[in-house]
């Protein structure tokens, strides 16, 4: 690699990684650690087609997805124990007007199950339309649908604070909540 694209390639790592960090945690259910090697995985692949990249971002978000849904299918056991903890916030002082409730939210998010989480980071979190999580995610569009329905209702369950005032405000909450959390 040329030394012009591994400078490029240094200063979006130092421009990008704390939000990917970020997305990579909610993938891994706030396991930082474990977000922590997605990341380091996915800039790994990023780097060595570093110069045939047109997008960079999209394409280290497309690695993330990717490599999680490989964790998930090779269900493989570990004798450790990991504690999710949740990462400091970037935003302002302010940002956190309702710390209790992001706090519900993340315990919320890693009750649910893998594919449940994923949906909704990636549908609500990432704000992707429902044809590129399927796509991400090799399932069809319905089940995306049916799958982002039950994980709400379970995160209303779980959280009775996100439940909405009215039809209007259906999303609100949920949307408010995950923009907190990305700081």
């Amino acid at each position: 690699m040329e030394a012009s694209s591994h400078d490029e390639f240094r200063e979006f790592v130092a421009m990008r990684s704390t939000a990917l960090l970020r997305l990579a945690v909610l993938l891994t259910g706030g396991d930082r650690h474990a977000a922590e090697d997605l990341l380091q995985t996915a800039l790994m692949r990023a780097y060595g087609r570093w110069t045939r990249i047109e997008q960079p971002e999209a394409y280290v978000r497309q690695i993330l997805y990717r490599q999680q849904v490989s964790r998930w299918r090779l269900r493989r056991h570990h004798a450790e124990t990991t504690v999710g903890v949740l990462p400091e916030s970037a935003g302002p002082a302010g940002a956190g007007a309702e710390p209790e409730l992001r706090i519900a939210l993340w315990a919320a998010l890693g009750r649910l199950s893998k594919r449940q989480r994923a949906v909704v980071v990636l549908r609500y979190f990432e704000d992707l339309p429902e044809a590129e999580v399927a796509a991400l995610l090799g399932i069809p569009v319905g089940t995306v649908r049916s799958t982002a329905h039950r994980s709400l209702a379970k995160l209303r369950s779980l959280v009775p604070e996100l439940e909405p005032d009215g039809p209007a405000e259906q999303m609100r909450p949920l949307s408010y909540t995950a923009k907190e959390i990305q700081g």
